[in-house]
């Protein structure tokens, strides 16, 4: 990971929070690299958690505010939460009527939430769209009728996964539609993540426009929760190949050439089979797109840790190196030690001194204590 295009992302969220007047949090859902948190604490306003874990390690390294949403809260978790949260969303009416004499009774200026369903998204894999049927994320309008919100502060919906804002507009107009009775009784509304704010053609102008106006509409504060946006194009994923295999095949029908690489998508990076997603590769072709093709696969026994199809310039090798692009994100949150394979080390560069310094290396110990 490099610091200069975190910094370039993080400058961009602060002028977004400097001209609508939102509050900006990460959520570490998608990115937890605390050896970071001393930059991003500099431009932010806190972190979103999704439970416990997440919100002690924002309450006690981040420093700043903790907002948490959960689909479900123990008892044991929601006692922890009470230690870290300033905020804890609930997402059904029946868990914050469980749990509101006892958030009271804490000792703490905790405010409360309660996630809403807008019934609307343009999110495009249904693995992430919580609008879809049976997601059983946010109460649905239907839910809140003859319902006192007496003791609830704000409002959270999250329909968005790598969107502009144009889809956000569009989110909005049924949020208000469905909800718009209870907003102006609110002292917040987060509008959640998903918003692709630092990405090139993102239209920030329009998000700036949307939240200054819906502020006014019915004045209240407005969060958003960026976690992409925040590490969008900040680090790589360096990995070597390890061997070539298939390469005789090659014009007889039998398919492409395989290389096999020291990395692996179903334990480095998951979200190129559960998404699915191809990530773009340094100096990498589409398929057929240059003179030699591969079909690059991980390096675990699973017959599906393939990340695709790529074309190069020229042949590949035992020796090799390939570098995946925009590998901050929703890897070092999800690595998994799947046969034992070694997760990658953790580096980070500081440009402006021309120096990488490893944070973190793996091996045995990390695969062991994990079991027992």
């Amino acid at each position: 990971m490099s610091e200069e295009p975190l910094r370039r992302n993080l400058e961009l969220l602060a002028s977004v929070k400097k001209r609508t007047g939102a509050k900006v949090l990460i959520a570490l859902k998608s990115f937890a690299m605390y050896r970071t948190f001393p930059i991003i604490r500099e431009y932010l306003d806190g972190v979103c958690a999704s439970g416990p874990i997440e919100a002690q390690l924002g309450r006690e390294i981040f420093g700043k505010e903790v907002h948490t949403f959960g689909p479900a809260y123990s008892e044991e978790d929601l006692g922890k939460l009470l230690k870290y949260s300033d905020v804890i969303i609930f997402n059904s009416l029946r868990q914050w009527k469980k749990y509101r004499k006892t958030i009271a009774k804490s000792g703490r200026k905790i405010e409360v939430g309660l996630r809403v369903n807008p019934m609307y998204s343009e999110i495009k894999s249904d693995l992430y769209n919580p609008s879809l049927p049976g997601a059983g994320l946010g109460v649905l309008p239907g839910e809140l009728e003859g319902e006192d919100l007496e003791g609830i502060d704000g409002l959270h919906f999250h329909a968005l996964c790598e969107n502009n804002a144009e889809a956000l507009s569009h989110v909005l107009k049924h949020f208000e539609k469905f909800y718009g009775r209870h907003i102006s009784k609110m002292k917040w509304v987060n509008f959640g993540g998903g918003h692709h704010i630092t990405r090139t053609d993102y239209n920030v102008g329009l998000l700036v426009r949307l939240v200054k106006d819906f502020k006014k509409r019915y004045g209240v504060q407005v969060h958003l929760e960026p976690g992409e946006a925040v590490v969008l194009n900040t680090g790589v994923l360096i990995s070597t190949v390890l061997d070539v295999v298939h390469e005789t095949a090659l014009g007889k029908g039998e398919g492409m050439a395989v290389a096999i690489l020291d990395t692996s998508a179903e334990a480095h990076m998951p979200d190129v089979l559960a998404m699915p997603y191809k990530p773009d590769i340094i100096g990498a072709g589409e398929k057929d797109e240059k003179k030699y093709g591969y079909h690059l696969r991980g390096m675990t026994c699973l017959a599906g840790d393939v990340i695709g199809d790529y074309s190069f310039d020229s042949p590949l090798k035992a020796g090799s190196r390939i570098v995946f692009l925009d590998m901050s994100l929703y890897t070092m949150v999800k690595t998994t030690t799947f046969n034992g394979v070694r997760l990658p080390s953790i580096a980070f560069y500081n440009s402006r001194k021309q120096k990488t310094e490893i944070l973190r290396r793996f091996g045995y110990e990390d695969y062991k204590q994990r079991l027992s």
